[in-house]
Parts: structure tokens; C-alpha cells; sequence
């Protein structure tokens, strides 16, 4: 027998695979395996050492190189939320934190009244431990009149320049993306933002060594995990860039704090926003982020106490027992990822250079191009989720029909789910009775059957599948005698055909019938609701159905 350790198998070349997958595709375009981002980036279906040095005119290593020495030294910090009723809780709270693995004390999302009291018993946790303060207010900054350390440790992130004064080891200089990401900005543009907002922030320190050592940055993670890694990657390679234009050569790593994004997180099934905020969570830890936030899956209903355990346990299990924190860069290398990491400095760059001749930051949201930009980009990401090009499991797809979405809003901001979440409270007072009439070859429908009871269940409605008939009098005595408020007929395109101007001749008035697929007639005319169908914008489609019954109904 043949050692097997003596064994080689042939290395393909690229123009093998190319046309091994175009026979594969089976008649379709071998440029149908290539996906543009909302970024604007062209993912490819392959990439390759080659393609790589091509694209980085032989500076990998230098790119490499570049993201190593601007990260620092370490495993990442957990910062995670604390909740509370009231300001005695919230303070034993935070201390009690520390005990279970959090390594920052993390004060936001509070709305008390800070009484003096108050704040000299959280400058005393604040003397003993690291700290991250984000807050809109300024009343909780009186908490540095009573910190008595001047060597205390921390974070002020703020949308303002603080005036915090002898702490020397307090960064307050701050690029906050948190708020462009919740209003749709993608990785270029929060890139972008970031450099445009520590170009101001310069001209208000003596000079770059101050600012570097003042200054870090606040990203949201969202599910795209390459795209997400590839992003805090580009900002280490962008900040050198960004010092070289100062004259520094050598800069410090810039400190990043990453959070878990919310903007896919859904009240729908709201387990699943468990598995995102692990994705978007080892996403930040290879992505090299300095302080890791997770938030609990059910934050924006109200976190519970076990909610607030598991997320703070996701950031510890990723430090203790993944081991990627023992590794200095673990997706460097990696062709997919550093040719994500190029092409999204590249085009931030691009972008930061555009503000800047706008005339700064500041300018350029005056001017309200940002909002416009923001504006443009959320309405693209909401528009692939009702077009279920973007897929939220539980929501727009994979959803329970029975689970009702909880009017309860603790958190705010704004997500990709909401859609969803308003049409399943109304559909939910519709109380509408929905059943699919299966026509045909069972194995040949089924997955038209699959599709359309997944879509009913986005809404919320159950739908009552009929058993398979191929009698088209059978079918039609059936609808005429249903009882049902909206029917949705499946058949093959050619039975559909053939079927659908039959059953129409004596379709009740009170029935809504919809049909699976998409076709070109003159149906409606005749009684037909119209069609469900992939590509299809579903909550225009679920709004049609609910505002037809309504008439119907009258």
C-alpha cells in the first residue's frame, strides 16, 4: 500500500476552476458568483495569492506589517453594560460586574439624577477600576471633581470635545461612527467619518503626539463578518496613514472600542440576536478591537439578568477559550481578507480626502450631505431586507408564525427589523385566515408551497395547507366553498396557466387569491388579488394583503 503521507494531489490553476465552475452553473453567467456590497466592493468567488500581490502591487507584507504594528499588545478588554432601576443598584451593580469578568466599568445608557452623593460613590469605583463613560450627559462628567487617583484609567466617549482636566491617562478624544452606523453608514463611510472627525479634532490639540494619545475610536460590528474584521483592520492601516500626513512616522496603536451592532437585532425570535452579537463579537476580536462591549439579545425589550450574564460571557469565552487573542493578527494573510482590508482603506482614504476638501467634518454635516448620504444607504439596506436579498433569520425569513413582536421598547435605534415588527402587530388585529391550495405534481410545488407559507409567516399569519389536488373541479368547488380570507394558489408555471382563468369564474368576492410566481396577464381584471414572488418588496406585498381585506371586509 502506498504511504499516504507520500501522496500529492495536482494544484488546479485558477482557469481550472474557472471552468470547472462555469459547466457547474449550468448555462448561468460565470459573473453570477460575483456579489457587490453596499460598500460598492466587488466580491469575488475565488481569491488567490496572485490576484492578491496584483491588487497590492506586491505590498502585502507591507500591509501586513502595517495592521500588526498599529494594533496593541494584548487581549482584548470586556466593557460591558450594567442595568438598573435606580442609582443605588446601578452603582452595586457596576461593582458587582467587576467580579464576574468585566474588566471596564462601562457607564451609559442612564438617565438618573446624580446627586453629589451619588457621584462620590462612583468616583469610588471609578478610583480602583478602568472605566468607559459614553454619555450625551454632561452631568455625569462631575464625576472627575471627585476621582481622587489622577492616575485613573479610562475612556470619555462624547460627540463634544471634554474639558477633563489632569487625567492624564483618561482618553476623551473621541471619533463616535456608533450614531452614522444606526443611521445606514456602511464600513467606507464609517471609516471616512472616523478620519474626518480626527482630522478636526486636531486642530484642537497642541500637536499629533497629544492627540494620539487622547484619541480613540468607537465602531458597531454588524453580522458581516469579514467585511467587519476587514474594517477595523483598513482603520489601523488608514491612522498610520492618517499620522503620516502629520509627519509621523511611527505612531502609537490607535485604541478601538467595538460594540456589537444592533441594527440587525430584531424583537422577533430574539434568540437568534444571540448568535448575531457572537458573530459580530469574534468579528471585533480578530478584527483587533481594544475594548469589547456585547449586548444582551433582548436589549432592545429589556435586558434580564440572565441576558446580561450570556453576552457578558460571550466576550469571556472568546478571550479564555478561543485562543485568538494569543495570536498577533489571526486573518492576516488570509487573501479574502486582506483584499477586503485594501479595498476598504483605499476607498475611506478616497472618501476622507473628499470631506476634507469639502471643508472638514463639520462642514460636510452642515452642509446636510452626510444625512443624505446616511439617508441613501439605510433606505438601500431596508430595501434589500423587504426584498429578502438580505436575509434576517427569524424576521424576513425562518420565522415563527406564533411568536407575537413585544410593543415594549427599551433600547432605540434604528433597525432593519422594524418593518417586519409593525406589519406582525397589525396583521396579528386582522386575524386573517390564510390557506395555500396546492395544485399539480406535490414534488414538483413544494418549494413554491415552502416560500409562500414562509412569507405568510414574516406577517404572522398561519397558513392552512390544503391536500394536493389535480382536478381542476375539485380545486374549484374547494375555493368556491372556502371559507378563507386569502388563498394563495400553487401550481407548476404551466398548470398556473391553464388553472388560474378557471378557478377565477367563480371565485367568491370575499376571497383574496393570490398566485405563486410571477407572470405576465391580465388576471387582475378578472379577479385575481396578483402574485408572490421572489425579488418581490414583501412588506409592500403583506401591506397590499392587509389593506385588500380591509375593503373586502367593509
Amino acid at each position: 500500500m502506498t504511504n499516504m503521507k507520500e501522496v500529492n494531489f495536482p494544484k488546479p490553476s485558477y482557469e481550472e476552476w474557472k471552468d470547472a465552475s462555469i459547466k457547474a452553473l449550468k448555462g448561468k453567467p460565470f459573473e453570477s458568483l460575483f456579489t457587490k456590497t453596499i460598500e460598492g466592493i466587488t466580491i469575488e468567488p475565488l481569491y488567490t495569492m496572485e490576484d492578491l500581490l496584483n491588487t497590492l502591487d506586491g505590498k502585502l507584507d507591507a500591509q501586513a506589517n502595517t495592521v500588526r504594528e498599529m494594533r496593541s499588545e494584548g487581549a482584548f478588554a470586556i466593557a460591558q453594560s450594567t442595568y438598573a432601576d435606580c442609582i443605588d443598584e446601578y452603582i452595586s451593580e457596576l461593582k458587582n460586574s467587576v467580579l464576574f469578568g468585566n474588566q471596564y466599568l462601562m457607564i451609559d445608557q442612564v438617565s438618573f439624577e446624580w446627586s453629589e452623593e451619588a457621584l462620590k460613590k462612583l468616583a469610588g469605583l471609578l478610583n480602583d477600576h478602568p472605566f468607559f463613560i459614553r454619555t450625551a450627559d454632561p452631568e455625569i462628567l462631575n464625576v472627575f471633581d471627585f476621582i481622587e487617583n489622577k492616575e485613573a484609567k479610562g475612556f470619555v466617549l462624547s460627540n463634544e470635545h471634554c474639558q477633563i482636566n489632569g487625567f492624564q491617562n483618561v482618553r476623551k478624544v473621541s471619533a463616535n461612527i456608533i450614531d452614522a452606523h444606526y443611521k445606514g453608514a456602511n464600513a467606507v463611510q464609517e471609516l471616512a467619518i472616523a478620519l474626518a472627525i480626527a482630522s478636526e479634532q486636531m486642530e484642537k490639540v497642541a500637536d499629533f503626539n497629544q492627540l494620539e494619545n487622547q484619541f480613540f475610536a468607537a465602531f458597531s460590528i454588524d453580522t458581516q463578518f469579514f467585511m467587519e474584521i476587514a474594517k477595523l483592520r483598513a482603520f489601523r492601516i488608514l491612522w498610520k496613514a492618517f499620522a503620516k500626513a502629520y509627519g509621523i512616522k511611527n505612531p502609537k496603536p490607535v485604541k478601538i472600542h467595538a460594540e456589537t451592532s444592533l441594527r440587525r437585532f430584531s424583537k422577533l425570535d430574539p434568540y437568534v440576536n444571540l448568535l448575531r452579537a457572537g458573530n459580530e463579537a469574534f468579528a471585533a476580536a480578530i478584527g483587533g478591537a481594544d475594548l469589547l462591549t456585547v449586548h444582551p439579545h433582548n436589549i432592545i425589550t429589556k435586558p434580564t439578568s440572565q441576558s446580561v450574564r450570556i453576552a457578558r460571557n460571550v466576550g469571556l469565552v472568546i478571550r479564555e477559550e478561543s485562543h485568538v487573542t494569543k495570536i498577533e493578527d489571526p486573518s492576516g494573510g488570509a487573501y479574502y481578507i486582506e483584499s477586503l482590508t485594501h479595498d476598504l482603506a483605499k476607498e475611506a482614504w478616497e472618501k476622507f480626502v473628499g470631506i476634507e476638501a469639502m471643508g472638514g467634518y463639520t462642514q460636510y454635516v452642515e452642509s446636510g450631505r452626510l444625512e443624505k448620504e446616511l439617508e441613501e444607504t439605510m433606505t438601500k439596506r431596508l430595501l434589500e431586507v423587504e426584498t429578502s436579498k438580505t436575509i434576517l433569520v427569524g424576521t424576513n425569513d425562518f420565522a415563527d408564525a406564533n411568536e407575537e413582536a413585544s410593543v415594549e421598547t427599551f433600547y432605540k435605534v434604528q433597525r432593519l427589523a422594524e418593518p417586519f415588527e409593525g406589519l406582525r402587530r397589525n396583521m396579528k388585529d386582522a386575524k386573517v385566515k390564510a390557506a395555500i391550495l396546492p395544485f399539480g405534481d406535490l414534488k414538483k410545488i413544494k418549494p413554491r408551497i415552502d416560500f409562500a407559507t414562509g412569507v405568510l409567516a414574516t406577517a404572522g399569519m398561519i397558513s392552512n395547507v390544503i391536500e394536493p389536488t389535480s382536478d381542476i373541479e375539485k380545486a374549484k368547488e374547494w375555493l368556491k366553498n372556502s371559507k378563507e380570507d386569502y388563498v394563495i394558489f400553487c401550481a407548476t408555471d404551466e398548470d398556473t396557466l391553464n388553472a388560474i382563468p378557471v378557478l377565477l369564474e367563480e371565485k367568491p368576492a370575499s376571497i383574496i387569491l393570490d398566485v405563486a410566481g410571477k407572470f405576465d396577464t391580465d388576471w387582475h381584471t378578472k379577479g385575481l388579488n396578483g402574485y408572490l414572488y421572489k425579488g418581490q418588496n414583501m412588506i409592500r406585498k403583506l401591506k397590499n394583503i392587509a389593506e385588500t381585506l380591509k375593503e373586502v371586509q367593509r
